[in-house]
């Protein structure tokens, strides 16, 4: 007879079983543990524990047995009791009591029983198949940290996961891309005065010499004067154009810069290789605009359509 394999059965059942003249065992549950240091993760289970105070006879481990064993109730409790004297005599001669799928009794010099319960097996019905398993550290958050900080130096995102980001950055980002474009224009339009006042000064200065040329000449007869020719080089410089380019994003790798243009083109867009920044990123672009305004409603399309993220460079 198995006295231990009973106790055990019953402990799936019952929060306490208590066997007569020896003690009872407790049976309280405990959640699920994450051990950080080790790695390790541990199902909800029951943690099990050994009272000595409790030796009254409550009949559940006797009536159990009694049934599976086929025999009477008084049968089975002297059974049980001659069991209990067993376990008696090993702790008292100080040696450790192994009751399998339960734990470790022993007996301290103060005659006190010290109980190690087994982690060997899950007591808790509902952590069936449950077991405990170790899982090597990972290193996502740290990865993430290190582009935070990365992208805390580079004006604009190098990876296609959303930062969290305060309530004021996306009103900073509009009201940059205002101003960008408001200096543009100005800059366009101070340079666009400026050629045409010297276009107006060259050819001012033409005309005057061509009339002194016309004063100065001495008509001896009626056939026409041959007046000299006049050449002057009239240089013309064009206003800067600015190219503005819808930023896709940009990337550590080529490979995915070139995926990501592949992907732009089958949903239709112009998407091109921008080619490298300083901090050595391939960057890839939506599509790109000599005209501002014209970036400017392409830009507001792709925020609301494609990425919250895509943002406007201006080169000149």
């Amino acid at each position: 007879m198995v006295l231990e394999h009973y106790i055990s059965d019953l402990m799936y059942r019952y929060s306490c079983v208590v066997v007569p003249g020896f003690g009872a065992f407790l049976s309280h549950p405990k959640s699920a543990v994450l051990n950080e240091q080790t790695h390790s993760f541990y199902p909800p289970s029951k943690s099990l524990s050994f009272n000595k105070q409790l030796t009254s006879n409550d009949g559940l481990l006797v009536s159990h047995m009694a049934e599976l064993e086929n025999c009477s109730y008084e049968e089975m409790l002297q059974k049980v009791l001659k069991k209990v004297e067993k376990w008696k005599q090993v702790l008292e001669k100080g040696e450790r009591l192994t009751l399998k799928h339960i734990g470790e009794l022993k007996s301290n010099k103060e005659g006190k029983i010290l109980f190690q319960p087994t982690y060997q097996v899950n007591h808790l019905t509902s952590s069936f198949g449950l077991t405990s398993f170790v899982s090597p550290a990972i290193t996502r958050e740290i990865l993430k940290k290190e582009v935070a900080a990365i992208e805390e130096k580079v004006p604009f995102i190098i990876t296609q996961e959303r930062r969290k980001e305060s309530s004021m950055r996306p009103y900073l980002k509009y009201a940059a891309i205002i101003l960008l474009a408001f200096s543009t224009g100005l800059t366009g339009y101070r340079l666009y005065n400026e050629n045409l006042s010297q276009r107006q000064m060259v050819v001012e200065r033409a005309q005057e010499e061509v009339s002194k040329s016309i004063q100065e000449a001495t008509f001896f007869d009626t056939a026409p004067l041959e007046l000299p020719t006049l050449k002057l080089n009239v240089i013309t410089k064009k206003p800067d154009i600015a190219m503005h380019h819808i930023v896709a994003g940009a990337f550590r790798f080529k490979t995915n810069a070139d995926k990501k243009i592949r992907i732009l083109k089958r949903r239709g867009y112009e998407a091109a290789y921008l080619g490298t920044n300083k901090h050595g990123l391939h960057m890839v672009t939506y599509s790109s605009h000599s005209d501002v305004d014209e970036a400017l409603q392409t830009l507001r399309m792709v925020k609301r359509t494609q990425s919250q993220d895509a943002w406007l460079l201006s080169i000149r």
